[in-house]
């Protein structure tokens, strides 16, 4: 699987738990457990296939291999867009998306337990993005972002939003 497509999955996670947190000490105001995650991406004005629609293409085994390597990070493809993910309180804590952009800093304009608002600058992979997290409770939660990255000559933008329900505490 390339690296892309890894990307593009594990997008709702790292916002959220990656993002919000690569440079806070603060946790996501959100229950840890099985949560429903609803996205939608779009790059340079086009609407990027979830994880589902590019998975109908796959060989069986890529297709078994790719599924093994989501299962393993607590993630399930459902229908077109929706994913199930397990986020435990180690999640929520730390930052995963730290440790893969070490590069990374995020600047927050807004952290209260309602609303997140966050600039995340990447210097050495070209990448600069605004995010907006807003958490109605500790069971719903909606992000929003924009970015930027810079590749040799290549300038690709992104804009995703993200809807989230919690599910329950078992993953």
């Amino acid at each position: 699987m390339n690296r892309a497509n890894v990307c593009i999955v594990i997008t709702a996670f790292a916002l959220v738990a990656g993002a919000c947190c690569a440079q806070a000490q603060t946790a996501p105001p959100i229950k840890p457990g099985l949560w429903q995650v609803h996205s939608e991406r779009e790059v340079n004005g086009q609407k990027v296939p979830d994880a589902s629609d590019r998975m109908k293409d796959m060989s069986p085994e890529k297709r078994a291999r790719f599924e093994a390597m989501m299962k393993a990070r607590g993630i399930e493809s459902g229908a077109p867009g929706m994913t199930k993910m397990c986020f435990t309180s180690a999640m929520l804590k730390h930052s995963p998306w730290a440790n893969v952009q070490s590069d990374c800093k995020a600047t927050f304009s807004k952290q209260t337990s309602a609303e997140w608002k966050w600039h995340t600058t990447c210097p050495k992979s070209g990448y600069e993005a605004d995010g907006e997290a807003i958490f109605r409770d500790p069971e719903n939660y909606t992000v929003q972002s924009t970015s930027v990255s810079k590749a040799s000559d290549k300038v690709r933008s992104s804009r995703t939003t993200i809807t989230s329900k919690w599910l329950g505490s078992d993953c």
